[in-house]
């Protein structure tokens, strides 16, 4: 009956846009994005799986930064280990083209090389078969933020080159057992977050920093990783291509995070500062992908500390990711600064500050849809036009919240409108993951906020699955829906439809 109402009330905004022979170019369907554009929703290992001591997986970092901040609940997460198929058919009956997933590193090899586990082996092909049959593309991240702890241990994990070896042999072991039902392989989740987070502010794992962390460099590390990462990815996308492409006609490729940066006033400073901080941000991993070295002001700012590629690395990185993923969820203004800034001290290097805007933070995104254009314009312009994947792109509310979570709904349908509005002026879009399918263990706020389509009671012995109506949404856009991203239109269908009930 619910989607019947929707389905009625979309209908009508419709019909009024057309009767007044207006474009409404705030109207869409899936049928209006490019044949072959997928869409589909994602999680990651850690956040889903949980079994955390099951079946000989091992601790990552990311196991032992939860542990260390008494986060409860991560172990067991949303149980996806032992609810797979029973969230593989809620994903059929959403009607999703694709699922985004990652591998545990340390759940396949337990002590980061050597023997494969051969449990985690099993479950992983049963999950991969689990979701062809349903007609459903896995979309595969080797590492979301959870190294296993083993190699942190020995050698400093990602600070060290010898991670290049491991990572590789890692990846080896993925694309033989899984690459010929695996099309779409991301090596490195967002590495400039991650490397912000773990060694430059020590809020995420490995939690290094300068001060109050217990170890690390916040000047020099976020540099180090970040270029081991794009070393290691290189090194995984030439075994793939070398070994693996031509049977398996798959592809690889990396994923970068970026918020939508609007300069803070209209001087000259700010909009510098702006420059900058997209150099940063984005030029930090695209700019050697694309043209294999860093920016120049990058390096004029960072200077011996940032890592040079040799002219055999220089080749090696330029030109190794197939396609590139964006994680987005809400844009900023960009200030410049002449002192520290509170959210990067490397950013504080570069002259430049961020303000989110009205009453976003990390936690609580506004629907700005303009950001994520942005975004895709600036890498369109300036990386000569990139495949790209929407790998990310979702609202936090308080896990708390009703299922009738309207505000994510406005977010989600603004934000495909931008999509949109991207391939029409030229980006190569080839799909669109919402985050997250359903509740997950959230690095930065634990179970207190969540992205899910459906909810999970963590409550509940069972971790019972809700579809929120978001869910509903999603699924009838899937179906053939027309919709609107116009963010007054979704609010009043949501009080059309309450008044309904």
């Amino acid at each position: 009956m619910e989607i019947i109402i929707i389905l009625s009330l979309v209908y009508s905004i419709l019909f009024v846009c057309l009767a007044f022979g207006a474009r409404c170019s705030h109207v869409y369907s899936r049928h209006d994005f490019p044949e072959g554009f997928v869409f589909g929703a994602g999680t990651s290992a850690y956040q889903w799986e949980g079994a955390a001591n099951e079946d000989g997986r091992t601790p990552s970092i990311w196991d032992t930064f939860s542990h260390s901040h008494n986060m409860d609940g991560s172990d067991e997460a949303c149980d996806g280990y032992h609810k797979y198929k029973e969230d593989v058919q809620l994903m059929a009956d959403m009607g999703l083209d694709a699922y985004k997933f990652s591998i545990s590193w340390s759940r396949l090899i337990p002590y980061g090389r050597g023997p494969v586990n051969p449990k985690a082996l099993r479950f992983y092909k049963n999950l991969i078969d689990e979701l062809v049959s349903h007609g459903i593309e896995p979309h595969v991240t080797l590492h979301n933020y959870d190294l296993p702890q083993a190699l942190e241990d020995e050698y400093g994990g990602w600070l060290d080159r010898r991670i290049i070896k491991d990572f590789t042999a890692y990846a080896n072991v993925c694309f033989s057992e899984f690459g010929n039902n695996v099309k779409f392989w991301t090596t490195i989740n967002e590495p400039n977050i991650f490397v912000m987070g773990g060694y430059d502010q020590g809020l995420a794992p490995p939690s290094r920093c300068s001060v109050n962390c217990g170890g690390g460099n916040s000047s020099t590390e976020p540099y180090i990783a970040a270029h081991n990462i794009l070393l290691a990815h290189a090194s995984v996308a030439s075994l793939y291509k070398q070994k693996y492409k031509d049977q398996q006609r798959g592809s690889v490729g990396i994923s970068v995070y970026g918020f939508g940066m609007l300069p803070f006033t209209n001087s000259k400073d700010d909009e510098l500062a702006t420059k900058r901080a997209q150099n940063f941000l984005f030029g930090w991993i695209m700019h050697p992908l694309v043209y294999g070295d860093y920016p120049d002001e990058m390096k004029r700012i960072a200077g011996p500390r940032l890592p040079t590629f040799s002219e055999d690395e220089s080749e090696h990185v330029r030109g190794s990711s197939d396609f590139v993923g964006v994680v987005h969820y809400t844009s900023v203004y960009i200030k410049h600064a002449d002192k520290h800034s509170p959210f990067s001290n490397l950013l504080s290097e570069f002259g430049v500050d961020i303000i989110f805007i009205g009453n976003s933070s990390l936690m609580e995104y506004q629907v700005f849809p303009w950001g994520l254009e942005e975004v895709l314009e600036y890498l369109k312009q300036t990386y000569s036009n990139p495949l790209i994947y929407i790998l990310e792109n979702g609202k936090p509310m308080e896990h708390k919240s009703p299922l009738h979570d309207t505000p994510r709904v406005e977010y989600i349908s603004s934000y495909m409108g931008a999509v949109l509005n991207s391939v029409r002026n030229g980006s190569r879009i080839g799909g669109y993951f919402v985050w997250s399918f359903m509740d997950l263990f959230e690095l930065l706020s634990g179970f207190e906020y969540s992205f899910g389509l459906y909810h999970v009671n963590f409550s509940d012995p069972n971790l019972k699955r809700s579809p929120k109506y978001s869910a509903h949404w999603y699924s009838s856009f899937l179906k053939g829906m027309t919709v609107s991203s116009h963010s007054l239109s979704i609010t009043q269908l949501h009080r059309n439809y309450s008044s309904s009930l």
